[in-house]
């Protein structure tokens, strides 16, 4: 079944103007109408720096009206009408006195999609606001209706007599050109990364919009060197060259050499599954496979009558056995797995041993794959509390690591008691590891003060 994709960039004439919205426009005019919509086929529909509110409406309601899959791409600006204090998508005639008449009221994109079949309709919106809108939409996050899931941003106001780019947007539309369309959240999220990277800018943060989303605020973006423990959906793991063992010393004919398989999973240069945007990766601490082994040995067999070499059995590797389990989407398999060799670590080497934080690294990576980002941000969390008392410096690598994983799954909790939670003791651990990205515990400060006023 075809697709329909609405292309609407708006934005005022003159002085009143926030972002050059109709810039995007060519970018993603120059992806293929299919890859837009996600379908084998689609009708694309533009409207660059419409004129009149009926004129809009119309073309959203053809669209809406269509059968098939509906994706609207809306660049723009937001301003209250001074009546009834509600938020409209500015348009080119649009002034702050004629905001009622000229502009488009964004509750007619709620009421024209609202009779769409849920599941079939995808806005993405790259949005500024003035001042006195940004105000009133950090306490009342925009919505697109029931039916429909709205991904985007709401930027505050930039600097004065500057006009912002809609670098969001901008976004999307380069990784469409790419001739893949991942899922949305995914391209969202993909999206997202590159903003927080070449769109840094001082003052309050982005509002990110996504369905779910029980509070406002951008997560906090991951640090230039990101990776995860274990490879990612897609990826077969691919375990560095084994180094060999030689046979113990002893009267009897040495056994053959056996090469012990590494516990250290490939460091892998991705980000979260629905942020998958190369960045440098950086190796995790591996531990030397020579001296440690993955998981407890089973000692072999006693011959009759003869001593044997003490060498155990080659252990198998299970982050094949993992990795499989994500990319088949069996993510209680793949935890409960891990886990299980967690506690074989435990009862061998100790709490606190590299080869228990290896699989609490592992925990938190799989939660992060399986979308659960309380259990992640929380294996993230223990794992840095657990360095820190074995006496890690707070500026080691790992630690850092570890609470910057923390943070960046926090902002992706959507439980509000649960995030109050994890935020309150994110902030304790922020004082210590501030990391080396300016501003993230205030960052933490702010989205906890965010949290206290949607109580």
């Amino acid at each position: 079944m075809p697709g329909t994709v609405l292309l609407l960039a708006a934005s005022p004439v003159g002085k009143g103007c926030l972002v050059d919205a109709a810039s995007v426009l060519p970018v993603l005019a120059a992806v293929a109408p299919p890859v837009l919509s996600g379908t084998d086929t689609a009708n694309v529909v533009e409207l660059a720096d419409p004129l009149e509110p009926q004129a809009v409406l119309t073309r959203l309601r053809a669209a809406a009206t269509a059968s098939g899959p509906l994706t609207m791409f809306v660049t723009g600006q937001l301003q209250l009408d001074r009546r009834q204090r509600l938020p409209h998508l500015a348009l080119a005639r649009t002034t702050p006195s004629t905001v009622r008449y000229t502009a488009f009221p964004w509750r007619w994109i709620a009421d024209e999609l609202r009779l769409r079949p849920p599941g079939s309709t995808t806005v993405f919106v790259d949005l500024h606001a003035d001042a006195d809108t940004w105000e009133f939409i950090a306490s009342r996050p925009l919505t697109a209706g029931p039916s429909a899931e709205l991904y985007g941003r709401v930027a505050p106001p930039p600097g004065r007599r500057a006009v912002a780019q809609p670098a969001y947007m901008r976004a999307v539309a380069t990784l469409l050109r790419s001739g893949h369309r991942p899922p949305p959240a995914q391209l969202h999220q993909q999206a997202l990364t590159r903003v927080s990277g070449e769109d840094a800018r001082p003052g309050a943060e982005d509002l990110v919009l996504a369905p779910g989303r029980a509070w406002a605020g951008q997560p906090w973006p991951p640090a230039p060197e990101f990776t995860t423990v274990t490879a990612p959906p897609g990826t077969a793991p691919t375990p560095p060259p084994r180094p060999p063992v030689p046979p113990a010393a002893v009267p009897a004919p040495p056994a053959p050499p056996v090469s012990p398989v590494s516990m250290a999973a490939p460091a892998v240069s991705v980000l979260p599954t629905s942020s998958a945007v190369p960045v440098a990766a950086v190796p995790v601490a591996a531990v030397p496979v020579a001296s440690v082994p993955c998981g407890p040995s089973v000692p072999s067999p006693a011959s009759s009558g003869r001593a044997e070499a003490r060498v155990g059995p080659a252990v198998p590797d299970p982050h094949g056995e993992i990795t499989a389990a994500v990319r088949d989407g069996r993510h209680d398999d793949a935890l409960a797995l891990a886990g299980r060799w967690e506690r074989d670590a435990l009862r061998t080497h100790g709490a606190g041993s590299e080869q228990v934080l290896h699989w609490m690294e592992v925990r938190a990576d799989l939660a992060m794959f399986a979308g659960d980002a309380e259990r992640s941000c929380r294996g993230w969390l223990a794992l840095a509390a657990t360095r820190l008392d074995a006496g890690q410096d707070p500026g080691a690598p790992e630690v850092e690591s570890a609470v910057d994983r923390a943070h960046h799954q926090w902002g992706r909790v959507q439980d509000l008691e649960r995030a109050r939670e994890l935020g309150a003791e994110l902030a304790r651990l922020r004082r210590r590891v501030p990391g080396r990205r300016e501003g993230a515990l205030d960052h933490v400060q702010r989205q906890m003060g965010q949290l206290g006023t949607q109580a």
